[in-house]
């Protein structure tokens, strides 16, 4: 069984460190096919979190869906951000999570003095001081809380999309067989990704494909998160 989540890394940026205040940042869609990235920011003050916080994939629909009102009445603070899919096709997936980000941690109600960042990148750089922390939505309170708020508000919006045929309520636009299949036979929607190496092995739609300008952002991340 996985260890809960602690707030020893907050604790240190705000012992130590000197912040007063630490966001959790975490994203959730970068590897996706279809849809936005979404970036969620959690300010707590260190207070006991809710029962069972976890990362979100570590959790079941239900219950990562039922924590969110738990989370939103227990955090200090909470700011969500989204990059579009016009957006990660003409700046590259690491400019869009840095708007994402930023877009994110300018919406909360209280200005963090330090973030932690889920992974090892930082993709969102000065003026905020960044600690990068691999698999901070396991080990991190404020990153899981912002793992589950990020998943839950991205997988809600992929499923009022329609193409139901695409299964956007159950693969929230990640590679699945029924993706995959309704590609091959409709192409893609309105909100697909056109920059995506997928159109590369759908020769029929390979005509759609976004060559993005180089110098418009830089590349994009491998395909997880």
């Amino acid at each position: 069984m996985t260890d809960a989540p602690t707030y020893d890394l907050e604790r240190l940026l705000t012992g130590a460190g000197g912040a007063k205040l630490v966001a959790g940042v975490d994203e959730v869609g970068r590897g996706a096919w279809a849809g936005p990235v979404s970036v969620c920011a959690v300010v707590t003050d260190l207070s006991e979190p809710p029962a069972g916080l976890t990362d979100s994939k570590m959790l079941t629909v239900k219950r990562r869906t039922a924590m969110v009102a738990e989370i939103e009445a227990w955090a200090l603070g909470i700011g969500h951000g989204e990059a579009t899919v016009e957006e990660i096709d003409t700046l590259g997936m690491t400019e869009a999570l840095r708007r994402a980000a930023r877009r994110a941690l300018e919406s909360l109600p209280v200005r963090p003095d330090a973030v932690i960042l889920d992974g090892k990148h930082d993709y969102l750089g000065p003026p905020w001081p960044v600690r990068c922390e691999i698999k901070g939505d396991l080990t991190c309170v404020s990153v899981a809380a912002a793992s589950v708020l990020a998943k839950v508000r991205r997988d809600t919006h992929m499923a009022t999309l329609g193409f139901e045929a695409y299964g956007f309520a159950d693969n929230a636009g990640y590679p699945s067989p029924v993706h995959q299949q309704a590609l091959a036979e409709f192409g893609p929607t309105p909100h697909h990704r056109l920059s995506w190496s997928y159109l590369d092995d759908l020769p029929q739609w390979r005509h759609l494909k976004r060559h993005r300008n180089a110098l418009a952002g830089e590349g994009q991340l491998p395909l997880f998160g």
